[in-house]
């Protein structure tokens, strides 16, 4: 009877040998491959989530660009109200008109006289 149960506790050794030498049951050996296949999974979608087409890269880019893009476009519209303002002047402004007339045309009024300075090098 002894020797039964010897052989009994033998096959039952022997059929899982392979793995008992590896020291992993079969059952484990199975949740470790779902495991690493998870892990490897979770590994791929984080890297695809920061360094990705719509990942958390691209999209910090996006929102630099969209910053800076406001920024220059607060800036063009105060050029703009700036040029509609001279504009408004150059039309109706009679000073303005005559300071121009001055400065980029060189006319003056009747009876001034102009005295141009060179400078002698």
């Amino acid at each position: 009877m002894n020797r039964l149960n010897d052989t009994e506790a033998r096959d039952t050794r022997g059929s899982n040998a392979a793995e008992a030498r590896r020291g992993v049951a079969p059952a484990r050996q199975g949740r470790r491959f779902w495991s690493h296949a998870m892990l490897f999974l979770a590994s791929v979608l984080l890297v695809n989530g920061l360094f990705g087409e719509r990942g958390l890269m691209q999209s910090m880019r996006a929102r630099r660009a969209f910053a800076e893009a406001a920024r220059d476009l607060a800036r063009l519209k105060l050029d703009n109200a700036a040029l509609r303002d001279h504009a408004r002047r150059l039309r109706s402004d009679p000073a303005t008109i005559e300071s121009i007339a001055r400065q980029d045309l060189g006319l003056m009024r009747p009876g001034e006289i102009v005295v141009t300075v060179k400078e002698i090098k």
